[in-house]
């Protein structure tokens, strides 16, 4: 764990410890919170039954909303990302991105919506209109993905995602510094990252990916591992 990655854990373990909530956090933050509080000491909140991004709490619920982004073009995941990282929000006010069909959705904490309702008019190049919609729209969503599994060398991220797309090390260095790959929500920088269980990754053009696990060691000793692309 980074200093970063330290700040950021005590902010969450302050916040709770204050009757405050941690906003929208992955699931390997929240095991990293695990294990200093006790389980009683807060609880989760799921916005949905799948939900990648959860919230922290301890006494009242948070205030959540989804907002609907209506577009007559065919939007893509990283696309909306990308416009929301656009408005310099803190990713801890935003919880999953849901694409189902044609519809797209984006769960954020209340406080932020306004702002989100009155900057984002154009995702990509493409106009789009936003609304608030009633949670029971994404309450019934399970994400859809193909289960893949590669052997690798290592669980380093640039390794991992070289075998995904077939490309060299060099190439992912180069996406790395261009910002072109999200690890759990954030814009990766480290390219030695070992890969958790349950991390997401997002690369542009190539699509989102979930890690797994290790399903074995192979005689050389690299690993076979599973992973999900989300469809």
């Amino acid at each position: 764990m980074d200093k970063s990655d330290r700040y950021k854990l005590k902010k969450y373990i302050d916040n709770l410890r204050c009757g405050k909530n941690t906003g929208f956090i992955d699931f390997n933050k929240l095991n990293n919170i695990s294990y200093v509080l006790k389980k009683n000491e807060y609880k989760i909140y799921y916005p949905y039954p799948d939900s990648e991004k959860v919230i922290l709490y301890t006494d009242n619920i948070p205030k959540i909303d989804v907002i609907k982004i209506d577009s007559y073009y065919t939007l893509k995941h990283n696309e909306i990302l990308g416009s929301l990282f656009g408005l310099n929000i803190d990713m801890e006010y935003v919880g999953d991105i849901i694409i189902d069909k044609d519809n797209y959705y984006v769960i954020v904490m209340s406080s932020i919506s306004k702002v989100i309702l009155d900057n984002l008019y154009m995702i990509g190049n493409k106009n789009v209109k936003l609304s608030i919609v009633s949670i029971d729209n994404i309450s019934n969503y399970r994400r859809e993905f193909d289960t893949r599994e590669i052997i690798v060398s290592s669980l380093r991220i640039d390794n991992v995602i070289a075998r995904i797309i077939n490309t060299s090390r060099s190439k992912i260095k180069e996406k790395i510094q261009n910002k072109e790959i999200i690890l759990n929500y954030n814009i990766l920088t480290n390219s030695g990252y070992n890969l958790k269980e349950n991390d997401i990754f997002s690369i542009r053009r190539y699509g989102k990916y979930k890690f797994i696990s290790i399903v074995k060691t192979t005689k050389k000793d690299n690993y076979i591992i599973r992973y999900n692309k989300y469809i």
